[in-house]
């Protein structure tokens, strides 16, 4: 189970704009709070506690327990926070109300081990591009994880490794996976790249898009054609004269 961030929150009585510019220069961020069966709650919680809370990784995909006062409690998971678009400002934050028999559907994300001890890490000329960083889960709140880990020991040069190939902690599921077999795609690959190409764009990739690379007439070549034309176009034109004169 992901650690338990708590936060202390308060009732909020006024809305609308002017309000929350208020709020927001003293300190407080506007949130709301809602799910569960029940009404939307509006509140409160400090700046700067969350920002720093804001900072781990796990905050996103952990159970929060908001506390209002001495006596009320709620579990909740972060489902948006906005932030100011250049300075280092929480604006709002929405928290959905979770129980411990419910299923919660969230993004946790993925660690990689292992990468630079694999034969793909260890190949000169072989990029491992992780094409997938999170990934949408199911669980109840006792067997939410963290994150979720990925072995990269075996990679091979050129080799893959698959969205169903992610070893799953018990009580975890993938939905994506549960709807449709064509939701699996990789979330690693091992592609080589060509040598001394500095733009590092994927050969592998290109050779089976384009096929072999069309053979291309050097300068050299198109003067020499163009020559070789000429000559034959002038020994054309002696040999009409030749018949001319017979």
């Amino acid at each position: 189970m992901s650690k338990q961030f708590k936060i202390p929150a308060e009732m909020r009585t006024d809305a609308g704009k002017g309000a929350s510019r208020r709020l927001r220069r003293a300190g407080r961020v506007p949130a709301v709070v809602y799910g569960g069966n029940r009404e939307p709650a509006t509140i409160t919680v400090d700046h700067d506690s969350v920002l720093h809370m804001a900072e781990h990784e796990a905050f996103f995909s952990s159970v929060l327990e908001l506390s209002v006062g001495d006596d009320k409690r709620q579990k909740v998971v972060i489902r948006d926070m906005q932030r100011h678009s250049f300075k280092p400002r929480l604006m709002h934050i929405d928290f959905l109300r979770i129980s411990d028999d419910q299923v919660i559907r969230i993004n946790v994300p993925i660690h990689f081990v292992n990468e630079e001890t694999s034969k793909a890490g260890r190949k000169a000329g072989v990029v491992i591009s992780h094409q997938t960083v999170e990934v949408e889960i199911d669980a109840l709140p006792k067997d939410l994880p963290e994150f979720l880990e990925v072995d990269l020991a075996d990679l091979e040069p050129g080799g893959s490794v698959m969205l169903s190939e992610i070893k799953l902690p018990e009580g975890v599921t993938i939905p994506a996976l549960e709807i449709s077999e064509d939701s699996d795609h990789p979330i690693v690959t091992a592609i080589f790249i060509r040598e001394g190409q500095g733009s590092g764009e994927l050969a592998a990739e290109a050779d089976a898009v384009a096929g072999e690379p069309a053979e291309v007439a050097t300068v050299a070549e198109d003067e020499e054609a163009e020559e070789g034309e000429e000559g034959d176009a002038a020994e054309g034109d002696a040999d009409a004269e030749a018949k001319k004169e017979d």
